[in-house]
Formats: C-alpha cells, sequence, structure tokens
C-alpha cells in the first residue's frame, strides 16, 4: 500500500455494499460501521491485506486484530468453545462482545491476526451493515478501529478521514455508531474461568489488573490519545484546557447533560475529538462515576491520560 490514494465514501446501500465486497474481495481495506465504532475491515485470511491494516494504522506488530465473523459455526472453524465460550456467544452474540479463545493451528487465517499468539480474538457483530459484509463475502473480516494507532478510536465516517483519508480503499458512511465504546473483551481460559481484559457495553465482572502480556486489542497503556494533555476528574477547568463535561458539569462538550453513562458512552470520542480540534492545548474531563459502562468509559479516559512511551 504504498504512498496516498482517493478514499471512496459509499452510501451503506445495496451499491455501496456491493462496491465494498469487491474492494474487500480484492484484499483492500474499507472502514465499516458496527455497533461500538468503525472497524478498519480486511479479509482476515490474505496475508497481505491483513499488513495492509497494520501500515496504514501504523500499529505495532505485537498488537493483535479481532477477526469478525458472521456466525458461531463460522467461529467454531478458527478457534476451540469451551462450554462457558459457547455460552456467552450464545448469549450475547450477535453484538458487542469479543472472545479470545484458544485458535485452530490449522485455522485458515493470516498469521499476522494473531499478532503470534496460541489465543484468537472473535466477535459477531450486530450491526447490519458489518453482518451484510460477512454474509455476501463468506470470509472473516479482521477489523480494528478505523484510526491511526494509538488514537481516538472514530464513530463517524468524518473520524475515520480525520486519520486515514488517503490511506484506505473506502469509507461505508453508516452515520453515528450507537454504542461509541469497543466491545468487551473476555478471555475464556482452560479451567473454564473468564477474564475481562477490556471493559466494554456487556458487563461480565472486574477486568484484570495492572500490567500484563497483551492479548487483545486495547490493553496498551497509551492509547485512544487525542494528542494533547487529559486530566481526569475535573470539578473545574482553567482557562488553558477544554472541558468535557458530565452531569452538573456542563463543559464546553457534554458527554450527557442529565448523567446518562449510555449517552456518555456514545458521545465519548466525539467529544475527545472535538477537544483535539480545539486552539487548548489540554484537556479536562469532568468526573465520571466508575460502575456500569462507566468502568469502560474510565478505562478509556485512562488511557488517552496516560503518555505514550
Amino acid at each position: 500500500m504504498g504512498g496516498k490514494y482517493a478514499t471512496e465514501t459509499l452510501d451503506a446501500d445495496e451499491g455501496g455494499i456491493a462496491r465494498a465486497v469487491h474492494i474487500l474481495r480484492d484484499g483492500g481495506l474499507v472502514a465499516v460501521p458496527t455497533e461500538t465504532v468503525y472497524g478498519l475491515a480486511a479479509r482476515a485470511d490474505s496475508d497481505t491485506a491483513v499488513a495492509r491494516i497494520y501500515e496504514a494504522k501504523g500499529r505495532p506488530s505485537f498488537n493483535p486484530l479481532i477477526v469478525h465473523v458472521a456466525s458461531l459455526e463460522q467461529a467454531r472453524e478458527f478457534a476451540e468453545f469451551p462450554p462457558a465460550a459457547q455460552r456467552l456467544a450464545r448469549e450475547y452474540w450477535p453484538g458487542p462482545l469479543t472472545l479470545v479463545l484458544p485458535r485452530h493451528r490449522g485455522a485458515r487465517l493470516a498469521p499476522a491476526v494473531t499478532a503470534g499468539l496460541e489465543t484468537l480474538a472473535l466477535r459477531m457483530p450486530a450491526h447490519p451493515v458489518m453482518r451484510a459484509l460477512l454474509d455476501r463475502t463468506g470470509f472473516p473480516l479482521a477489523a480494528p478501529s478505523a484510526n491511526r494507532s494509538g488514537f481516538i478510536s472514530p464513530t463517524s465516517p468524518a473520524h475515520v478521514l480525520a486519520s486515514l483519508d488517503g490511506r484506505i480503499d473506502a469509507v461505508l458512511d453508516g452515520g453515528e455508531c450507537e454504542r461509541g465504546l469497543e466491545s468487551t473483551i473476555a478471555a475464556v481460559r482452560a479451567d473454564g474461568s473468564v477474564e475481562v481484559l477490556r471493559p466494554g457495553p456487556i458487563a461480565l465482572g472486574p477486568s484484570a489488573e495492572g500490567p500484563g502480556r497483551i492479548e487483545a486489542p486495547g490493553q496498551l497503556a497509551s492509547h485512544y490519545a487525542p494528542g494533547k494533555p487529559v486530566r481526569l476528574m475535573a470539578s473545574e477547568v482553567a482557562p488553558d484546557e477544554f472541558w468535557i463535561g458530565f452531569g452538573e458539569h456542563p463543559g464546553e462538550c457534554t458527554l450527557s447533560a442529565s448523567g446518562d453513562l449510555t449517552e456518555a458512552a456514545a458521545r465519548l470520542y466525539a467529544c475527545l475529538h472535538e477537544g483535539a480540534r480545539s486552539d487548548k492545548p489540554r484537556i479536562a474531563v469532568a468526573p465520571i462515576p466508575d460502575e456500569g459502562i462507566g468502568i469502560a468509559i474510565n478505562d478509556r479516559l485512562r488511557r488517552a491520560a496516560t503518555p505514550a512511551d
């Protein structure tokens, strides 16, 4: 994928989806709406296509990708599904849950998808556009968030183009994403226990604590970064800070004036993008309750506030 070239914006209708299917079959890259954030999709069974994801995003090679599938039956072709994993898949798929499972050694996937790990991250998305692509291509799609690595995740086509315009083939315009936060990632261990590696829209219990090996996307200490310092738990704001508000703290961009955490999750990245574009050199974020999906919001904010190495 050498040099810049035109990125098409496609309507998420029959014609646009057909064009996206053609691009994906040829090994190209298409930003696709999901119920969480926009994903940068490529065929997961192609070494060349997966390499293009890493190149376009500037993504570290040790950071694995999520593979999106059309069905539980298709997922079983690539990974082992112990009883606990089957239960979770039946309860939450299609939806914003990624399962990290032991991969089949003979799985027909590009090795770079797993970044050399013995496990595989799998998700069955619920968004009708992504599901249409999976149904019509017939192959699984690797799809990390459609943004430059380490930066703010995209919840609109404009967010995608802000960092990837000219680096990918197309964007399918499905409007704003409903959930606004990436999927919950849970690893099913050999003993049947379930460990949450990244909190998200589905609450399965406490997340893994402390630094550990990278097993899934979204585990880097510094991530979702707006390119300027971020201060958390800010009940007051300095003149040079762009204030992201919540509840009684209105801010310049408000996550939710009513204190609704679901609304706050959906608006989080939009507000971070607005703060990144502002002429103020720093960002301050009002306190967010650490409960329910607020746990996932605070996880993303802590990573956004952590300086890159």
